[in-house]
């Protein structure tokens, strides 16, 4: 069985994964990462392998996609340590925007108001989620884009972005077509470098779409795949891929490749 057809049976307000007392332990973790420092985000070791480095495949929901007014209302994430994705510890929870979310973005992740109006707000959330980060590099589909709304909430409650390194699926996908190791076949450019097109090239199974968590777990396999695309080349360490996929080599998408 699928992992996501599993999920689709499942209550995901029920998806309580790491439990609070564990997450008050990790408390320093984060606090660390926030708290003023002379290093501009946590120290980077580019000789490690790829085998043996930690990493957070993340995908957020939103309001809506105004970048002044609109908020998350829910983060989904997956554990990975080199290829492996760990399945027992995925982070999932559902935010309370406390605003009047956008009807267009309720057709677009099917989740309604009333489902969120007992959930809490995004400070104990977020302090929850940066737990479950660390100092891990943080993996996403756009991935600017969920940093965006995840910092302007960091900043908004803590006075500081995240600071951890970074790879972002898309880049990553751009240049393993430059390279040639990978061909274009539905993700043929514009809309069609969205997650779900690039997944269903590699023979992922997309399954519950627009879903924070459900996005997560794809995204985590099309980064699978494309570990084992750069081993091929070469690009064994940690230093080599964020020098691979740095997102800043890759010019600014429209909305229509965020997933």
């Amino acid at each position: 069985m699928y992992f996501l057809e599993w999920m689709s049976g499942c209550d995901m307000r029920d998806f309580r994964p790491c439990s609070r007392p564990q997450m008050g332990n990790m408390l320093t973790t984060w606090l660390d990462i926030f708290r003023p420092s002379k290093k501009d985000r946590p120290p980077l070791d580019a000789a490690c392998p790829i085998a043996e480095c930690s990493f957070v495949v993340v995908d957020t929901e939103l309001t809506g996609l105004n970048q002044r007014r609109d908020s998350l209302i829910s983060i989904g994430a997956f554990r990975m340590r080199g290829k492996a994705i760990e399945l027992g510890t995925y982070f999932y929870r559902m935010v309370n925007p406390e605003r009047v979310m956008d009807p267009r973005s309720v057709v677009v992740h099917g989740v309604m108001p009333s489902e969120v109006e007992s959930e809490a707000s995004i400070k104990p959330i977020l302090g929850e989620f940066l737990s479950y980060l660390g100092d891990a590099v943080i993996v996403g589909h756009c991935i600017e884009v969920d940093l965006f709304y995840l910092n302007k909430e960091a900043g908004a409650h803590y006075g500081r972005e995240i600071l951890n390194h970074q790879i972002d699926t898309h880049a990553l996908y751009e240049r393993l077509v430059e390279e040639r190791l990978v061909s274009r076949k539905r993700a043929t450019g514009g809309a069609s470098t969205a997650l779900f097109a690039i997944a269903e090239d590699l023979g992922i199974g997309v399954g519950q779409s627009h879903h924070a968590l459900g996005d997560a777990y794809i995204t985590a396999q099309v980064f699978q795949r494309f570990l084992v695309y750069l081993s091929r080349i070469g690009v064994t360490t940690l230093g080599e891929l964020l020098s691979f996929g740095d997102p800043a080599g890759i010019r600014p998408r429209d909305s229509a490749a965020w997933g």
